[in-house]
């Protein structure tokens, strides 16, 4: 079958055999691809330096039995700073693995790449010290593309006025009154607040947001419980970011 062209970021990638990677890959349209990259872990090979995670490829797929079979990738975008620095790839890390974890074979959803990009754009060139509302804005943001979107203007159980300290609750899908908060995850007016800014901003405006360290971590816990809650597969980077808080 003749090869067809597709933008693509690089996720992922596993050894296969002796010379050969099976990558995972975020098409243009949002869908999941999976593709073998055959020669790539050759010493000499010409893909093996181009299918690194965090990627932008052009890319040429053949149409394959189980899996793609990659044909040639140009690079579009390196995005080198996020392997280079320490801090950045383990941020950088967290996105990946969420959007191989959301991402479906199939399934079109532009925005999503869209938005991938744009973050680690971002996180290329941000302060290390913003890192963690970068990876907390893209949660919210991912989770609402996928329709689950935090209530965080009035109680997401009775729709009640929200003041002062709170709760989250993971079922209801958002802040909760006091008289809703029973088994909520504890939630401070700063964090929510926080999470309010986070979900109304650019990407490339979070970097500016002033909060305090414990606000920020409070934040990300309470993002990986809800992330949690939707997202039925183990997150590992996102797992030891957010403990690492």
């Amino acid at each position: 079958m003749p090869a067809y062209p597709l933008r693509v970021l690089v996720l992922r990638k596993t050894k296969l055999g002796e010379t050969d990677l099976i990558l995972t890959l975020l098409a243009a349209d949002g869908r999941q691809v999976r593709a073998v990259a055959k020669g790539a872990r050759k010493p000499r090979g010409k893909l093996g330096a181009r299918v690194e995670p965090f990627t932008v490829l052009d890319v040429l797929l053949h149409t394959g039995r189980n899996l793609e079979i990659l044909a040639e990738a140009e690079t579009v975008t390196s995005h080198d700073p996020l392997r280079a620095d320490y801090d950045r790839t383990v941020a950088g890390s967290v996105v990946l693995d969420v959007l191989d974890k959301v991402s479906v074979e199939g399934q079109v959803e532009p925005q999503l790449f869209d938005m991938a990009l744009v973050t680690l754009d971002v996180m290329q060139e941000a302060t290390v010290g913003s890192l963690d509302l970068l990876v907390a804005a893209f949660l919210l943001k991912a989770l609402a593309m996928h329709g689950y979107r935090p209530a965080l203007e009035a109680c997401a159980a009775c729709g009640g006025r929200i003041e002062g300290v709170t709760s989250f609750s993971i079922e209801a899908g958002g802040v909760v009154c006091s008289g809703c908060g029973r088994g909520g995850v504890a939630l401070s007016e700063g964090a929510r607040d926080l999470l309010r800014v986070l979900m109304r901003s650019r990407m490339n405006e979070v970097p500016a947001i002033a909060v305090d360290e414990p606000t920020r971590a409070e934040a990300l816990r309470v993002l990986r419980a809800y992330v949690g809650f939707h997202v039925p597969a183990r997150l590992r980077a996102l797992d030891s970011y957010v403990a690492a808080r």
